[in-house]
């Protein structure tokens, strides 16, 4: 009869049992077809419960290792058609990879945010609580459009901070605004044509044109898009970011506003795509109006995100469409599952509805305006002050550094690189490639996560290089 010495350790009878069996199967100790041991005689010969090798044996005849006759017994299977892969071998491919950013020294640019300031504790709390209150529901398929109770909270906060009057049905989750995107191309129809703000973030004119839409970008003047533009290119979706536009930092004027809204209702199926992503840090003065609280007629889709104010791993982002566009969502769309984890949206409504997505609002915005104020007292304090302008309008996470230089944007990024300081260019962001004109010499300092005690030195050297 067939022995193997089990031992009392971490690893339970029954694996180590299955594992032995599982070997001399694989290794051709144990033939096809032989005869294996009964469960109560096997039992006794090992020393253990019968439990124990019933167990082993029910992993070996579900995995195809064995096969049971009634009346007759336990049988090894032929596995001599099963692919034997070892366990520790890591096949390796030849797939190229995309490069990963560069790890600067000082990194001026960048969007990421400073883990201390997230509410980490009151987070687990919630989450907690979540998986203890909310286990039932939970565990069901989430609604097309994300649970009911984070719709509802989105929309409180909507209400109370952006004015909006919005019926949840109209909130739409996604797991990042890439997907929301994506999925209004599906909502909107991709025979319409879409334009994007020139100079403009660049990851929305790929997706658009990824996803198989007619994207193009249009030409912004000192305060904003134009209505021209958008008729020179016979645009019918206007994708814009009017609170805050990255890179450039403007803040599009109310006037504008209406011009852009009188252009959405001269022609049946054009729409605005408001992308409202960090207005929540609006640092002096009320919250600017948003289109979509000033839109009569259903003619703007508002987006936002919770990247920017709570963190860009928190993939939760949102849209709220006009009435008729949420019924066609509803009636052509609703076999989507939300790509939203439950977990995270129902410990989200929690965050919003008890009162801290507020709280952590509030707290971000002195900590922004202190790491701001703290970048123009370095910047004073540096030689770099009297060759530079500063293009700010007290909105969003970052502003604009004109530098007084005869270097092209390009040469001057490359010399800073070499010092190790990342800056990025208004001229990266343009879009139908650079022209000599292009370089404005502005550049994008994000305040975000800066490590504000040695600006003074990096200005000193960007001073230098210039």
């Amino acid at each position: 009869m067939l022995t193997y010495n089990l031992e009392e350790n971490d690893i339970p009878l029954y694996e180590q049992l299955y594992n032995h069996i599982k070997e001399d199967i694989s290794n051709g100790v144990i033939k096809a077809d032989e005869h294996l041991p009964s469960k109560r005689s096997f039992a006794r010969h090992l020393g253990v419960s019968t439990i124990t090798v019933e167990n082993a044996y029910d992993q070996l005849i579900s995995e195809g290792y064995m096969y049971a006759i009634e009346k007759k017994g336990y049988y090894a299977a032929d596995i001599s058609d099963i692919h034997k892969i070892k366990s520790s071998e890591i096949k390796r491919e030849n797939i190229i990879l995309p490069e990963t950013p560069t790890d600067y020294q000082y990194d001026l640019s960048g969007n990421q945010v400073d883990t201390d300031t997230f509410p980490f504790s009151i987070w687990a709390k919630l989450l907690r609580e979540t998986i203890s209150d909310d286990s039932d529901r939970l565990m069901r398929k989430s609604f097309c459009a994300g649970v009911e109770p984070l719709r509802e909270a989105i929309a409180e906060h909507l209400a109370s901070f952006r004015g909006m009057s919005v019926d949840p049905n109209q909130i739409i989750i996604g797991a990042g605004t890439e997907y929301l995107y994506s999925m209004l191309l599906l909502i909107l129809g991709k025979d319409k044509r879409y334009c994007v703000e020139n100079p403009g973030y660049k990851k929305i004119l790929h997706i658009y044109r990824m996803n198989g839409a007619d994207c193009t970008y249009v030409d912004m003047d000192e305060q904003g898009i134009t209505v021209k533009g958008l008729n020179d290119k016979r645009a019918d979706v206007a994708h814009i970011s009017p609170t805050h536009h990255f890179p450039t930092g403007i803040t599009m004027p109310v006037s504008r506003r209406y011009e852009l809204l009188a252009w959405a209702n001269e022609v049946s199926g054009r729409y605005i795509i408001e992308d409202d992503y960090d207005s929540e840090f609006r640092l002096n003065g009320k919250p600017i109006p948003t289109l979509y609280s000033i839109d009569a007629c259903g003619k703007v889709i508002y987006v936002n995100t919770f990247s920017k104010s709570l963190a860009p791993t928190i993939r939760v982002s949102y849209m709220v469409l006009p009435v008729e566009l949420a019924n066609i969502y509803y009636e052509r769309f609703s076999f989507y599952s939300c790509t939203v984890s439950n977990f995270e949206q129902y410990t989200l409504a929690k965050f919003i509805k008890l009162g801290y997505f507020e709280k952590h609002i509030n707290r971000m915005r002195l900590y922004y305006a202190r790491q701001r104020a703290k970048v123009m007292e370095a910047l004073k304090k540096s030689s770099l002050y009297n060759s530079c302008n500063i293009i700010e309008n007290n909105s969003g996470l970052h502003f604009v550094l004109e530098l007084d230089t005869e270097y092209e944007d390009e040469v001057l990024k490359a010399k800073l690189a070499e010092k190790g300081v990342y800056m990025s260019a208004i001229s990266e962001y343009l879009h139908g490639g650079k022209k000599k004109t292009d370089n404005s010499h502005r550049f994008i300092l994000n305040y975000s996560n800066l490590d504000t005690d040695k600006l003074v030195e990096i200005f000193e050297i960007i001073n230098y290089l210039i």
